[in-house]
Order: C-alpha cells, then structure tokens, then sequence
C-alpha cells in the first residue's frame, strides 16, 4: 500500500468517526438535553411496568428504557404515569423525551413513533352468561363498555364503535373496577390482562376475537427527527439481537407478539 492510499484511508476513517460522534451528539441532545435520558413509563400497564412493595420499577419498558440509556451513556431519569393517555399528554408539557406506549393516529400530533416492538391483541371481557359470543354482538344500544380513558385501544373504539356506549375511567386497574362495580356489559382491555382476570372470576369469558391489535412502540415528540431514526435502529436491533426476546421471557410476559420477528410468547 502507498503512502498516497494510506493517507486516503486514515482520512476516510477519521471523517466517517467525526461524522457518526457529530451524529450521536445530536441524538443525545434531542434525547438527553438534561444530561439523563427522561423516559415516560406507564405503570398504569402491568404487562410492561409494575413496582415492588419497595417501589422499585421493573418490567419491560423499565428494562427497554435501561438499555436505551446505557447504550446512549447517559443516566436513566423514570417519568412515572399512572395511564397511557396522561402519558401521551406529557409530549407536549414536555415531560419526557421518549415513551413507551400504543402508536396511534390520535397521539401524531404532538408524537413521533418508531415501528413497534410489541404487538398485542385487545378485545373484551363479558359475564359468562352474555348474550355477547362475537365482536358483531357489542355495538349495539344499551350495551355499556369500561375503558381505560386515552388508551390505545380506547382511541380506536371511538373511532369505530357507533352505538355502544364506552364509560371511560383513569388506568387499567380502574377500568376494571368500575366494570365489576358498575356491571357494565363489557370490559375492554388487551388479552393477557383480561385473561387473567377471566383466570380469577369463572363466571366471566374472554371473547376470541380481537377488535385491534396495540402497537407498542417508542414516541419521541415530533422535533427530534435524528433521535427517532436512532430510536427506530435501536428498536430493529433488540429484536434482531433477541434482547426483547429475553427481557420478554425475563419479566414472565405472556401474550405478546415481537412483530418483525413473528414470534409470539405464549
């Protein structure tokens, strides 16, 4: 090799270095500007965050949030929700830099999504003895459905559903609630959570059909163009990686699709 050509190399080299450092400095300006990557996390989601007696946060999105922090090299800062949609509401107070939560047309305005990295199927709860056995049984006059207000799939039954009646209520927990308070005709909810309650009261079912499926994705507001492609490469690596895969198995998540993959945990 001339010496021609190996100072052609070097410099390449060194351009190429200074370009993705210039680069990676912008996405921890848009993603870190505090010097800590703030992470709005919805506890209000036991599939994917909880919290010991402690208080100690754990789940998917805490240990997808921990990587994303790590591999950015900065400290990770937990914004803490009790509900997706006050969540979604934090974009524009500026309470977060990245979420983990449903991508949905309604929350576009004020957030940008990456692909998601979890698909899960949301359908409905009934007593056993309702005269509801399909999806096509539920819009109807009269019919009374508890919803997590602002959620994902709350977002998607206001769009669609015409004479049903949705009683909207803060955080997946309360939905529930006012469902078994109430005697409402439906819980709307996703699968693996429902299940679990259908699992603790006999007398309820779970209908098989879906009404949507929930994206789970990554948000970051609409100005941080260069952190949603750095976002969106974090997402196709931790699924490639099989990194999801054993935070998904770690956590003991049933009930969800990684959808690049195709793989569901059952």
């Amino acid at each position: 090799m001339t010496l021609n050509v190996l100072a052609i190399l070097i410099v390449a080299l060194s351009v190429g270095s200074c370009g993705q450092s210039q680069n990676m400095a912008l996405v921890r300006s848009e993603l870190a500007p505090s010097g800590k990557l703030r992470a709005g996390i919805n506890f209000g989601n036991a599939l994917l965050a909880s919290r010991d007696a402690g208080g100690k946060p754990s789940g998917i999105a805490v240990d997808l949030a921990q990587e994303l922090a790590r591999r950015l090299g900065v400290p990770l800062d937990i914004q803490p929700f009790e509900s997706a949609g006050r969540m979604a509401d934090g974009a524009a107070d500026g309470r977060w830099e990245v979420a983990f939560l449903g991508a949905d047309p309604a929350r576009a305005q004020e957030i940008v999504f990456t692909n998601p990295y979890l698909e899960i199927d949301a359908t409905y709860l009934v007593p056993g003895d309702s005269s509801v056995q399909r999806l096509q049984d539920i819009d109807r006059d009269g019919l009374r459905i508890a919803v997590s207000e602002k959620s994902a799939y709350d977002l998607f039954l206001t769009r669609n559903l015409q004479r049903a009646q949705l009683v909207r209520v803060q955080g997946v927990d309360a939905s529930a609630d006012l469902f078994f308070r109430e005697k409402l005709d439906a819980l709307a909810g996703l699968r693996p959570l429902l299940l679990q309650l259908a699992d603790s009261h006999p007398n309820l079912r779970v209908l098989e059909e879906r009404f949507t499926t929930v994206d789970q994705a990554i948000g970051t507001p609409k100005s941080h163009a260069a952190a949603l492609a750095y976002l969106q490469d974090y997402v196709n690596d931790i699924q490639a990686s099989g990194f999801l895969k054993s935070v998904i198995e770690r956590n003991g998540v049933r009930g969800v699709t990684i959808p690049n993959l195709r793989q569901t945990e059952k």
